[in-house]
């Protein structure tokens, strides 16, 4: 008899894979044309890697003696990868909701920093609190972005400033990594601001000689893993010479430069970013046209973060003339006490009403475009054989449905049925896979259709064969400073 499978999702109206070749990434036109499956199917093997997508009536013929622990008839429904959110800032203490009260009654940033808040009150907190306080936060945190459809998330540092906390952060989020059914993309941000009594030659000074040879000495005894390397470049903050010294030493450690640049004013951070070899940029307010060109030139994508320019009202990023240029867009909803969004759809919707993207470009930017942007999209951001198997299901005809309704997942969502094929990522040979000929797959758009509830799929243990007909079927045979201003 065959070996089992975790999952059949059988019968949707319509199978999202984003990508049919294998792409790193998505830009112009093919952001536009998104890989779809009409009556499609995916099947996720034991090991928790999709082990084939196609049409349903392939799958059927092709798994037909097949033993699955859990099999889900999605017909009138559609089947989406997991979303990647590219950029938050979910280890923190301190409640700041006073200080939106303060900004909506007319306070200035420095009107709000003179009253204690801003980042240093953030850091302040922080440091203070215990780990196992800040991993009962952390935990609520990603479970609620899992919620809302995140599978993948970048989690960062930086409100601790100095050596002990900024590790004390990291390894709340090394924790988080491996106790929690979400996969975590690690960034070390210790220069997120300059503290309190230190220039900023002293601080990067500290960086360098103090925090960053102490980190590579945890990474290399394996007790904590660090994917990027993450700084505040910007006026005030740390300048074009600071950040490039930080940043190379990251890069000399291993770790991905992955930081914010050209937010508030135009630092020309785009094109440091590209000559480093930057993964990714964040922000890009202020990018200039030679700055867009050179991310597109070096393949440094670009991470908008619609709710952050909403939030405080500065200018939309440009992403209509990055993604005409040629740039890799790609979206994170920047979580943080200044920005609390923990939902990449409502990113999404934001993106698409506010910096003018189409529906199909904002799935793009937060399944394969961000999964790029944390190195990752050899993993996540497509339902494509070998990746992890990361789901959601939308009862919905039409895809859209989860950028559309703003904010309607919240209450659509149900809690007892939510899942991620989670997948520590070592998966050891994977033999006996089955691709799906790309003959079999389309690209096309489509317009907006009914209503949707947001679901994410838990395997359990029990075992189902595939079955021709009917929902969930069990046992059948059959065919799954400026630092104010900062969060």
């Amino acid at each position: 008899m065959s070996r089992p499978y975790r999952l059949l999702v059988k019968n949707a109206k319509q199978l999202v894979l984003i990508c049919k070749n294998s792409e790193k990434y998505l830009t112009k036109y093919g952001m536009q044309n998104l890989c779809v499956i009409e009556n499609g199917s995916v099947v996720i093997g034991s090991d928790g890697l999709i082990k084939a997508v196609g049409p349903a009536e392939t799958i059927r013929a092709q798994y037909a003696e097949a033993l699955f622990d859990k099999v889900i008839d999605a017909a009138g429904m559609c089947v989406l990868p997991g979303l990647v959110d590219a950029h938050t800032h979910p280890v923190w203490a301190g409640d700041r909701v006073h200080e939106f009260a303060m900004k909506l009654a007319g306070a200035t940033y420095m009107d709000v920093h003179r009253a204690g808040g801003g980042i240093h009150f953030t850091v302040e907190h922080t440091r203070a609190a215990p780990a196992s306080d800040l991993l009962a936060t952390l935990r609520s945190r990603l479970m609620r972005m899992q919620r809302a459809g995140t599978t993948l998330v970048e989690c960062k540092s930086g409100y601790g400033l100095e050596l002990q906390t900024e590790l004390k952060m990291l390894e709340v989020i090394e924790e988080a990594r491996r106790s929690l059914p979400i996969n975590i993309s690690a960034t070390y941000c210790g220069a997120h601001a300059v503290p309190k009594g230190k220039t900023v030659a002293e601080a990067t000074e500290d960086i360098l000689r103090v925090q960053l040879p102490r980190l590579k000495e945890r990474m290399s005894a394996g007790t904590l893993r660090v994917d990027n390397i993450d700084v505040f470049c910007e006026q005030g903050v740390f300048d074009l010479s600071s950040s490039r010294s930080i940043l190379q030493a990251g890069k000399q450690m291993g770790l991905n430069i992955n930081f914010h640049g050209d937010e508030l004013h135009p630092m020309n951070s785009a094109q440091m970013g590209a000559e480093l070899g930057a993964l990714a940029i964040s922000h890009l307010e202020e990018v200039t046209d030679a700055g867009i060109a050179a991310m597109a030139k070096a393949k440094t994508a670009a991470v908008l973060l619609a709710t952050t320019a909403y939030i405080l009202r500065l200018p939309q990023p440009r992403a209509r003339d990055m993604l005409d240029a040629g740039v890799i867009v790609a979206l994170g909803s920047d979580f943080n006490p200044n920005a609390y969004c923990c939902s990449m759809p409502i990113v999404m919707h934001l993106a698409c009403v506010n910096m003018r993207m189409s529906m199909p470009e904002a799935l793009a930017a937060a399944t394969i475009n961000a999964a790029y942007a944390l190195g990752r999209s050899h993993t996540h951001g497509s339902l494509e054989v070998n990746k992890h198997g990361d789901l959601l299901l939308l009862n919905a005809t039409r895809w859209e449905h989860l950028i559309y309704q703003l904010g309607g997942h919240q209450e659509l969502i149900r809690p007892a049925s939510l899942f991620l094929c989670w997948h520590q990522f070592n998966p050891g040979p994977i033999d006996q896979t089955v691709r799906i000929s790309t003959a079999q797959t389309r690209c096309s758009l489509h317009p907006p259709a009914e209503t949707h509830i947001l679901e994410m799929l838990r395997v359990k243990s029990k075992r189902h064969e595939i079955a021709g007909e009917g929902d969930e079927q069990h046992g059948h045979k059959g065919p799954a400073s400026n630092a104010d201003l900062k969060p």
